[in-house]
C-alpha cells in the first residue's frame, strides 16, 4: 500500500446519500442542477440493503462519481452527508462498464464504527448486498456481472485513483474554458 493511500486510511471520508436503505426509489444526484432527482422505481421487488450514494470529488471508471454503500442502523435521507470510513470494495460491471462500490461505515454510529475490514461485516449482510446487485436489474433486462468483494486496501486505492481521475477531468475542463 502506497504512502498516500496509507495516509488516506486515517482521513475521514464523506458520502452523499442518494438512496436510503430500504428504498425501491432510485434517486440520482443531478450535478448540473445540483438537486437529487427520482431516476426510476426499481423493477424488482427488492430494496437497497444499505444507504447508497457517492463520494464527492471522485470519478469512477463508469464516468460517474465513485459509488458508496453505507451500513446504517436507520435509513437516512436523500441529500444526507455522512462522514464515513471505507472497509471494503465491491466490484461489479453493468451496461456502463466497471461499477465499483466502496462499502463504508458511519463514523458517528457506535453500532458500525468499530468495523475496520470486510471480515468484520456479517456474512449475511455481505451475501445480501452481493445478491441485491447481482439481480436488481434483471427485470429491466440489463446485464450485470458481479466480480465480488475486495479488501479495505483495495477500496482505499480505488478512492485515490478516483480522486486522481476527477482532478484530471477538472484540469481538462478548466483548461478548455
Amino acid at each position: 500500500m502506497g504512502n498516500l493511500v496509507r495516509a488516506m486510511a486515517d482521513e475521514p471520508l464523506r458520502c452523499l446519500v442518494e438512496i436510503p436503505k430500504g428504498s425501491r426509489n432510485k434517486y440520482e444526484y443531478d450535478h448540473e442542477s445540483e438537486v437529487i432527482k427520482l431516476d426510476r422505481f426499481l423493477f424488482s421487488s427488492m430494496v437497497y440493503p444499505t444507504d447508497y450514494g457517492f463520494i464527492p470529488e471522485t470519478l469512477g471508471l463508469d464516468g460517474d462519481p465513485l459509488d458508496a454503500m453505507v451500513c446504517v442502523s436507520e435509513a437516512t435521507f436523500p441529500g444526507c452527508m455522512i462522514d464515513v470510513k471505507p472497509i471494503a470494495l465491491f466490484r461489479m460491471e453493468d451496461d456502463k462498464g466497471i461499477d465499483d462500490k466502496v462499502l463504508c461505515v458511519p463514523l458517528q454510529d457506535p453500532a458500525w464504527n468499530t468495523l475496520e475490514k470486510l471480515d468484520d461485516l456479517s456474512k449475511a449482510l455481505r451475501d445480501e448486498i452481493s445478491h441485491f446487485f447481482s439481480v436488481y436489474k434483471d427485470l429491466e433486462q440489463k446485464a450485470v456481472r458481479v466480480d465480488g468483494w475486495y479488501s479495505r486496501e483495495d477500496a482505499l486505492e480505488e478512492i485515490e485513483e478516483a480522486r486522481r481521475r476527477h482532478q484530471r477531468q477538472d484540469d481538462r475542463d478548466g483548461s478548455a474554458g
